[in-house]
Formats: C-alpha cells, structure tokens, sequence
C-alpha cells in the first residue's frame, strides 16, 4: 500500500501496521488513530498501560548564553524557574495575549533547552523563537531526529522498568533523566496528556522500534496495549487537556482557558503581558468550561451552544466518555453561565438537547 498522498508519516509505520493500526489524516501526518478500538484502548490506559506513537510532534532545541532571556520573553511561565532535568508546561505568546501554541519545555543543561510542540504549529513556533531571537540564541529543529513514544497508564512504571535501565521511582512528576537504550541516547520524561501517570521517551528512530517491541512484550502479563490517537484525545478530553486549534488558538488567552496558572505575571517582561493584565483587571468576558448531555447526542467541535436563551458559544471538544459513560465537552461561554449547575443548550444537528456546566476536570486519578 503506498503512501497517503502528500502526508509524512513516523518512523514506526511499518511496526504500527503489523499491529494491525487504523490510520487516519491528523496535522499532516498519517497516524495510527486506533488499534483493537478506541474503548478498549481507553480502558486499557485508564486500568492498566497503554504505548503511544506520537513521535509527530516537533521538538525545538534553543541553545547559547542567552537561551534563557530569549525565552523568558516568548513565554508566558517562568522559565528560570527550572533546574537541570525538569519539565515546564508552557506556552508560547502573541503580543494580544493569545497562544502561538502550547508547549513543554525541557532544561537540558545550563543554557540548552527544548521545547516539545504541537506538530501543525512546528514551523510556526520556530519561525516565531527565530523572529523574537535577534540573533541572542542558536535555534534548531531537532523534530527529524527524534521518535517520542508515550506509556501511560496505573502500570506504566512497572512495565518501562522491565525494559529501561533506570530507576523510574526517582523521577519525579515534570522531571527527566538522560539514559541509553539499545545503543542510542534516550530522554525519558514523566510526563503525559493522558490524565494518568506516565513516562515519554524521545529517542532515535530506530532504538524507538526496538522500546516499541520490548514494551508489548514484556508488557503482555500487564494487559498492555498499543494505543492510537482516538484514545488519546478521549483521555485527554475526561482529564481537561487543552488540545490546540480547539480550546487554544491564537485568539484565545490563557486565562480564558483556565491556564492563569502558568501566567506568571511577576516576570519583568513577556510577550502579551500587558495584554493579560488589561484583561485580569477589566474581568473575562467568556471563559472556558465542562458540561455533560442531560439529554442523547454526542457534542462535537463547533457544535453551537446556547445559554439564557441565545446563541453564546461553541463547543471546542466533545466525545463519549468511555470512562464516566456519558457524553461530556468543552465549551467557551460567557462568564454569566460557567457556574457549576447552570443548564445549557448545544446543537446537535437540527436540534438543541440539554446540557449542564460541571465541575472539571470530568475525570482525576486518585493519588
């Protein structure tokens, strides 16, 4: 079968077809969007441990005495904060407070960082560090030579501690270790997008293919599963995880999408600062919120929501919860109607079926 025309596809194409993956269109790239099925996958992460492929999304190495300082001024954290070996959530910043993209970032060392972003925003995000560089840090896209494999699940540590040679205990959540596996250098992380606890590791592509195989076998006793991206987005959804071109995009502030928290406004300077204080003290006018169906339908992305009787929003995300087995979603709403109890309408095709704002996250692991 030859390539989907114009899309890339990951290093572990060959491996994730022989696992029997379902392949769909996502930024791009040809990935595998399920295996067994999207349920089983669910479950399998939320009970036990499930492997990722999302060795798509881009990795941007920013180097040099000024590293810092240049990043300092395109994000909104704190990035001075971070020890050798930790991982900060983050995002990158427009001067109207809006989100180029949402990122982590990783300290390698003392002057050498990397950010981890979203594969449809790689190019924008380095055109964007380089735009704001001044020639002050050595910037490079180092997407091409890594693989990043996700092992998420309850189980995650037990089963990469059967194939890595690291003590996974000692690595904190947001914390990193540089290790080797099967030859190559590897960067093993804990961290995740599923709501659960879990580990990332990037690595060359072909060290990758050798974790890949080792993890689905020694992880057979565990009920390990390969696992694609329609269950990814459903974890990610029960857990409140923004995902970028829905409850993020360049018009959208962190504050409206309850991200304030990674806001530091303490920082002398950083792009869209001025903007998030005129909105801190002026009040939001929307902000983003949770809501399950009261009544049959399944939200979507785009779906119009009414509240008090008038068109007032759209939902960002929407699925069928395997976990709490009931159709849930994300939807930007005016600050009036965000309370936990207030009753919403969403559109569902010719339709609009009853819907309540909740509590988020829909779903937090105990512990």
């Amino acid at each position: 079968m030859g390539a989907t025309q114009g899309l890339k596809r990951t290093p572990l194409y060959g491996v994730q077809r022989a696992w029997g993956a379902r392949f769909g269109e996502f930024a791009g790239w040809e990935l595998p969007i399920s295996y067994a099925g999207v349920i089983e996958e669910h479950l399998a992460v939320r009970t036990a441990v499930g492997v990722f492929d999302v060795s798509h999304m881009g990795e941007i190495v920013v180097t040099g005495d000024l590293a810092l300082e240049v990043i300092q001024e395109v994000t909104c954290n704190d990035a001075s904060r971070l020890a050798d070996g930790q991982v900060q959530y983050t995002a990158l910043m427009n001067p109207s407070g809006g989100v180029v993209d949402d990122a982590t970032l990783y300290r390698l060392g003392k002057d050498r960082y990397m950010f981890t972003v979203n594969a449809a925003n790689t190019q924008k995000d380095l055109e964007w560090l380089r735009l704001h560089n001044d020639g002050r840090a050595q910037i490079e896209d180092r997407s091409a030579h890594f693989c990043l494999l996700a092992i998420q699940g309850p189980l995650a540590e037990t089963v990469l501690g059967r194939v890595v040679p690291v003590d996974l205990t000692a690595i904190r959540r947001y914390w990193f270790t540089a290790t080797a596996f099967d030859g190559a250098e590897a960067i093993i992380s804990r961290t995740g997008y599923t709501g659960e606890d879990g580990f990332e590791a990037y690595l060359p592509a072909a060290a990758a293919t050798a974790l890949w195989e080792r993890l689905l076998e020694e992880g057979k006793p565990f009920g390990i599963r390969p696992t694609g991206l329609g269950a990814r987005d459903t974890l990610r959804l029960e857990a409140c995880y923004a995902l970028y071109g829905h409850e993020l995009n360049d018009g959208v502030t962190p504050l409206e999408a309850n991200l304030g928290w990674i806001v530091k406004f303490q920082k002398p300077v950083f792009l869209g600062k001025e903007a998030l204080e005129r909105q801190r003290a002026d009040g939001l006018k929307r902000k983003l919120v949770g809501f399950e169906m009261l009544e049959p339908g399944i939200p979507r992305a785009h779906y119009p929501v009414w509240a008090g009787g008038r068109e007032a929003g759209q939902v960002t995300s929407g699925t069928f919860s395997p976990t709490l087995k009931k159709a849930i979603g994300l939807a930007y709403v005016p600050v009036e109607a965000t309370a936990p109890g207030v009753e919403i309408e969403i559109g569902i095709r010719a339709r609009r079926a009853k819907a309540r704002i909740v509590p988020t996250p829909f779903y937090k692991r105990a512990g």
